[in-house]
C-alpha cells in the first residue's frame, strides 16, 4: 500500500464533522489513505486552503476571485462585446477544482528568479508571481527552475509564493494593431488607447514544413535600385541586410516599408535594444509618409528588460503570421538581431548557463534558425500568404566572420553587405557587389527588370577591378578611360537618396538606357540630375508605357526600342537647351 499522506487545512474557523468527513472523503478518492491536520488562519476572510504535498487548493475567497479575474483576462471580446461575455462567464463558473501547483521563490535579482517546487513545468511556461509580475521559464533543473521576468524584480522577494499558469507566452494579435506601436507583451505604447484583440498566438511556433511551402516567386520590391536590379528579394523569402554601424542598414528596410504602400503588403517592424529616440523618429518618418497605415512596430528599446528584448522578435512574428496564415502578404524586419543575441547572452549568463565562443552560449544558432524559419511562402491549401524576413545584423569592423554574423549568413537565403568605405565615399545606398548575394536571383524579378537589369552586375565588377588596376597609372588609353567613365555613370545612377524609393518602371527605365550606353556622354556629377529628368520626360510623354509596365511586369522588344527611342529624343533637346 501507499504510505499515508498528510493533508493541511487552512482556515479562519475549524471545519465541523461533517466539513472533515466530505475533505476526507474527497482526500481518499483522489490520494488514497490520507491524515488530514487543520491550522487557523486568521488572515483568510472566507473558504479555506488545502495542500496536499505541492497540490494546492485555493477555495478561500481570495482565490476564488483571483480565478475569476484570470478567467475574465482570457476572454476575447471580438465582434460580440465584452458584457455578453462577462454574463456568460458569471452564469458558468465554478471556482477550479484541480489542484494550483506552486513554488518558492529561491533568489531573484537582475530581472531572473529561481523558484523551487515546480516538478511539472514546461520549458516556456508562464509563472505568475506577486504583484502582478509574470515570468517565463526559461532553465529546468531538478531541484529548481530558472524564470526570467517581464518586469522589474525589485517587488519581488525570497519566500514569495509562485503559481503555474499552464500557458506558454502568447501575443495577442489582429488588425487592430496596424498603425500602432506596443510592446513585447503586445500593450500599447503610443498613447492611443487600449487595442482590440481578434485572436491570441504564442510567441514560439513550429515553422512551416516543406509540404506547407511553395517557390519564390514573386518581387518583394524595395523601390531601391541597387537591390531590385541586382540582389532581388522575393515574398517569402529572408534578406540579411549587415554591416557596420551607420551604414544605412535601417534605411534600406525603412525604404522597403515605405515602397510596400498601396501593394497590399503589411509591414512589422520591431526594434531590438535601439534608442527609444531612435524609434520615435522612425514612427514619424512612416506617420508622414503615410506607411502607418499598414505598419505595427514592436518595440523594446535598449531601457527595457532583457527578457523583453529577447522575446521581442518572437512577439512580432506571432503577429506577422496571424497575417500570413489569413493569406496576406507580411514584411517584417528585425533590427536587430546583434543586439538580440546579446539579450539572450545576459541572459543565459545570469542562468549560469556556460559560456562558449564570443561568450555566446551553444544554442544561439538555435535562437536565430527557429525564428527566421517561420518565414516562408505558404501553400495556396494554406491561403498562398507569405512572410519575407529582412533581418538586420551589425558588423564590428566589417568583420562578416564573426559568431553571430556567420551564423545569420548560414540561415538566410543571401545578405546585401553594406561597406563603410562606400558609405563615407558618398555611394548609398552602400551595397557592395562583390559580397552581397541573393540566393532566389531572377526567381524573384518580374520580366522586365530581369531584361533591363542585364550584366549590370557583371559591368559593376569589371569597373570595380579596372578602378583598382588602374589607379597607379597615368596613362590610360581611350577605350580604358570610356569603360572607366561608364562604370562611374553607374554607379551614380545606383545612388539613391532615402525616403526616395523607385516604381518598377523607374527602375527598368534607367536601367534600359544606361546599360544601352546611351547616357555615356553625361559627366558622373550630372548623371542624377539627368536620370530625374530622363523619367519625368518619359513620364510626360509616354505615361501609356510606364503604365504598362507597372501592370505587366513586361518589357517587350518594342516598348524596350521605345525607351531607347524617348532616351535619344531626351538626349537630343538636352544637348541643344544646353
Amino acid at each position: 500500500m501507499r504510505p499515508e499522506m498528510t493533508a493541511t487545512l487552512w482556515s479562519r474557523t475549524e471545519p465541523s464533522p461533517q466539513q472533515r468527513e466530505k475533505l476526507r472523503a474527497f482526500l481518499d478518492q483522489r490520494y488514497g489513505p490520507t491524515a488530514l491536520e487543520w491550522v487557523r488562519d486568521e488572515g483568510l476572510k472566507g473558504g479555506f486552503r488545502l495542500q496536499v504535498g505541492e497540490d494546492i487548493y485555493d477555495w478561500s475567497l481570495e482565490g476564488r476571485l483571483r480565478q475569476f479575474q484570470e478567467k475574465l483576462r482570457d476572454l476575447n471580446p471580438g465582434r460580440e462585446g465584452i458584457i455578453p461575455l462577462i454574463r456568460e462567464t458569471i452564469e458558468t463558473w465554478d471556482p477550479a477544482a484541480a489542484p494550483q501547483e506552486t513554488g518558492t521563490v529561491l533568489t531573484v535579482g537582475d530581472e531572473i528568479a529561481t523558484v523551487s517546487a515546480l516538478k511539472n513545468v514546461r520549458y516556456g511556461e508562464i509563472l505568475l508571481f506577486p504583484g502582478g509580475i509574470k515570468g517565463m521559464v526559461q532553465d529546468l533543473r531538478r531541484e529548481s527552475v530558472g524564470c526570467v521576468l517581464f518586469g522589474s524584480s525589485q517587488e519581488i522577494r525570497a519566500g514569495d509564493t509562485v503559481r503555474r499558469s499552464g500557458k506558454t507566452a502568447g501575443m495577442p494579435v489582429g488588425d487592430a494593431f496596424l498603425g500602432r506601436v506596443v510592446d513585447a507583451l503586445g500593450q500599447p505604447i503610443d498613447g492611443k488607447g487600449d487595442i482590440r484583440a481578434s485572436d491570441y498566438r504564442p510567441i514560439e511556433a513550429p515553422a512551416p514544413g516543406i509540404l506547407d511551402r511553395q517557390p519564390v516567386d514573386t518581387p518583394m520590391e524595395t523601390g531601391l535600385l541597387a537591390v531590385d536590379a541586382m540582389f532581388p528579394i522575393g515574398r517569402g523569402q529572408r534578406e540579411l541586410i549587415i554591416g557596420d554601424r551607420q551604414t544605412g542598414k535601417t534605411a534600406i528596410a525603412l525604404d522597403t516599408i515605405l515602397n510596400q504602400k498601396g501593394k497590399g503588403v503589411l509591414c512589422v517592424y520591431v526594434a531590438i535594444g535601439q534608442k527609444s529616440s531612435s524609434v520615435a523618429q522612425l514612427v514619424g518618418n512612416l506617420f508622414r509618409r503615410g506607411a502607418m497605415d499598414y505598419t505595427v512596430v514592436v518595440n523594446a528599446p535598449a531601457s527595457a528588460p532583457a527578457s523583453l528584448q529577447y522575446i521581442a522578435p518572437y512577439a512580432a512574428t506571432a503577429l506577422g503570421e496571424h497575417f500570413m496564415y489569413q493569406g496576406k502578404d507580411v514584411l517584417i524586419v528585425y533590427d536587430d538581431l546583434s543586439k538580440h543575441a546579446i539579450a539572450y547572452r545576459a541572459l543565459s549568463l545570469l542562468l549560469e548557463r556556460s559560456p562558449g565562443r564570443e561568450a555566446y552560449p551553444g544554442d544561439v544558432f538555435y535562437l536565430h534558425s527557429r525564428l527566421l524559419e517561420r518565414s516562408a511562402h505558404l501553400s495556396d491549401a494554406l491561403g498562398g500568404g507569405s512572410m519575407t524576413a529582412l533581418p538586420i545584423v551589425e558588423t564590428q569592423a566589417g568583420d562578416v566572420s564573426a559568431y553571430i554574423p556567420t551564423n545569420v549568413i548560414s540561415i538566410t537565403d543571401g545578405q546585401l553587405f553594406l561597406e563603410s568605405g562606400l558609405f563615407f565615399s558618398g555611394q548609398r545606398p552602400a551595397v557592395n557587389v562583390g559580397l552581397s548575394v541573393s540566393r532566389v536571383g531572377g526567381d524573384a524579378q518580374t520580366k522586365a527588370m530581369k531584361s533591363s537589369a542585364g550584366a549590370l552586375r557583371l559591368d559593376l565588377a569589371q569597373y570595380r577591378e579596372m578602378e583598382v588596376f588602374t589607379q597607379f597609372s597615368s596613362d590610360l588609353d581611350d577605350v580604358t578611360k570610356r569603360q572607366l567613365t561608364y562604370g562611374q555613370g553607374l554607379m551614380r545612377l545606383l545612388r539613391q537618396p532615402q525616403y526616395h524609393p523607385l516604381s518598377q518602371h523607374r527602375q527598368v527605365i534607367t536601367l534600359t538606357a544606361a546599360l544601352s550606353h546611351l547616357l555615356q556622354d553625361i559627366p558622373a556629377k550630372e548623371m542624377k540630375d539627368a536620370q530625374m529628368a530622363l523619367l519625368a520626360f518619359a513620364e510626360a510623354q509616354d505615361p501609356a508605357l510606364c503604365q504598362r509596365i507597372d501592370e505587366t511586369g513586361k518589357l517587350p522588344p518594342e516598348d524596350k526600342e521605345a525607351i531607347l527611342a524617348l532616351t535619344r529624343r531626351f538626349l537630343a533637346e538636352r544637348k541643344a537647351g544646353a
